[in-house]
């Protein structure tokens, strides 16, 4: 039902894609692959809403056939007291802890971070099935990873695999076809950071055009044409900054100043 290799399918597929630098490596994979690829991406009231413009640059690069933004504004309202990640949450973002905990697996986690979002992927995947399902697309590709994350708990392989056996059986293509109608792509799931910067270099990733950062800012006021400037100090940035150095890659984020 999920199947984190097999990237030989072809034929319409629907990409989660947030413009960070998991969910562009993996448009980049899908497209690799052959698949005539629409692009979903969500306004949810993160921070970090700037990913969005970086988003609809990538799709147009990799040439998506088409590139929805949903907006799940209120989202953001109802969660805003359980996770730092929303505008208006009272909670705030971690920044400068000892990089060497940032990245702990997501399955021996003992403790969600404070940055994760209830149901978003749960929310994210829904969407996501209900456009694939009227596309008559059988593949979702989504860039969960478990491995070198913040241990949220809706990135493990179990979440992905239930979501799976779900969506074979709530939908119509799943249970009038033959086989698993539906089947969740998630091409990093087992990656390190280094390893999917890696795979994104070798196929043309434009990664200075992506948003790790949970708390960026704008390079310039028009919010509508601006570039990330990303903290450097959130876990996220710190993870990211690592995967580039173990990589052997230059880092090509561009960093607010001080």
């Amino acid at each position: 039902m999920s199947d984190a290799r097999d990237e030989g399918a072809t034929g319409p597929a629907v990409v989660l894609l947030s413009g960070g630098l998991d969910s562009v490596t993996v448009l980049a994979i899908a497209r690799a692959a052959g698949h005539d690829v629409y692009a979903l991406s969500f306004r949810y009231g993160q921070r970090h809403a700037l990913e969005l413009q970086c988003a609809a640059r990538q799709a147009e690069r990799f040439g998506a056939r088409a590139h929805e933004l949903v907006d799940l504004s209120h989202l953001g309202r109802l969660v805003a007291s359980a996770t730092a990640l929303v505008e208006g949450s009272a909670l705030s973002v971690p920044k400068d802890r000892d990089p060497s905990g940032a990245g702990a697996a997501a399955e021996h986690a003992s403790e969600i971070p404070v940055t994760y979002v209830p149901a978003r992927n749960t929310l994210f995947l829904s969407y996501a099935l209900a456009w694939a399902e009227t596309l008559g697309a059988r593949d979702i590709w989504i860039g969960v990873n478990a491995l070198d994350y913040s241990g949220y708990p809706d990135c493990r392989p179990a979440f992905i695999d239930a979501f799976a056996r779900m969506a074979n059986l709530a939908t119509r293509v799943g249970v009038e076809g033959e086989g698993d109608a539906v089947r969740i792509r998630t091409p990093l799931i087992d990656l390190p950071k280094s390893g999917i910067i890696a795979r994104g270099v070798e196929l043309g990733v434009n990664y200075a055009d992506t948003v790790s950062c949970y708390d960026p800012s704008a390079d310039e006021p028009d919010q509508r044409r601006a570039w990330p400037l990303a903290c450097g100090r959130c876990d996220s940035c710190q993870l990211r900054r690592k995967g580039f150095a173990e990589a052997g890659v230059e880092d090509p984020t561009r960093y607010v100043a001080g």
